[in-house]
């Protein structure tokens, strides 16, 4: 049966949690410093080009916005993958929630330096074997880069992965993976819109990046606990009586 209330106050938490996961993707010390070369090896213009404008820039923005649509391919899969295996277990829907939880825990306690956990310190990314300068190449890299399993980027998207297999709905949890990618797709399409001045924020921000680190491992720490003791549904059901709007929406 299709179920059509999708958003609802319940996501709305974790959704911003995810998109707010995304953004600190894309600012981890393995996306960050790689997004100007990217840029002019996807596009198969030089960066000075890319910074000039005109034709140069468009190419740039083309194959980052094709880029974006091959990293939201994979993730979104992703997403719909957990949350179906999740909806085989609805019936153990809280105890699920709460083993989800403490997985979140455990990324946020790698992130904090708590323990490291080996395998998320390793990098295991599938070369594209295209050449810039094409749409589908662009594409085809975007495929192959979501598939790598590195320490930044890991940790959150193994985060998201298990809220969304704590969904209820197959249509929730590829949400959550949606808006994840649009977190980490947005501010590469913007640094190749505004390269100038992205390059200049982004020397600015690789001096904060153990901060950045400290800050999502906090926040997935908390996301963990929130799961684990069920204080998700309790804020949820707060949305609900302050803003019974909220309930219309789906």
């Amino acid at each position: 049966m299709l179920e059509f209330q999708i958003i609802d106050a319940a996501l709305f938490p974790a959704m911003s949690i995810a998109l707010l996961a995304g953004a600190l993707s894309f600012l981890s010390p393995c996306v960050l410093p790689i997004v100007p070369p990217y840029l002019a090896y996807m596009s198969g213009v030089s960066v000075a080009d890319i910074e000039a404008g005109g034709e140069g820039r468009r190419k740039g923005v083309m194959a980052a916005l094709f880029f974006v649509l091959g990293l939201s391919t994979i993730f979104i899969l992703l997403g719909f993958t957990a949350s179906a295996f999740g909806s085989l277990f609805l019936q153990y829907q809280t105890q699920l929630a709460q083993a989800s939880g403490v997985v979140v825990i455990i990324f946020g306690l790698h992130f904090l330096g708590v323990f490291r956990i080996p395998f998320l310190d390793q990098e295991a990314r599938l070369e594209s074997g295209q050449q810039g300068g094409s749409a589908f190449g662009a594409y085809v890299l975007g495929l192959a880069f979501a598939f790598g399993w590195t320490p930044c980027i890991g940790p959150q998207l193994g985060a998201i992965l298990s809220m969304a297999a704590s969904e209820a709905s197959v249509a929730r949890g590829t949400v959550l993976l949606a808006v994840y990618a649009a977190g980490l797709g947005i501010p590469f399409l913007l640094a190749a819109m505004f390269l100038t001045r992205a390059m200049g924020l982004m020397n600015r921000i690789k001096k904060h990046m153990r901060k950045i680190e400290l800050a999502m491992g906090g926040l997935l720490v908390i996301v963990g606990i929130a799961l684990v003791t069920g204080a998700f549904t309790s804020f949820a059901f707060w949305l609900l009586e302050t803003f019974p709007g909220l309930a219309l929406l789906g």
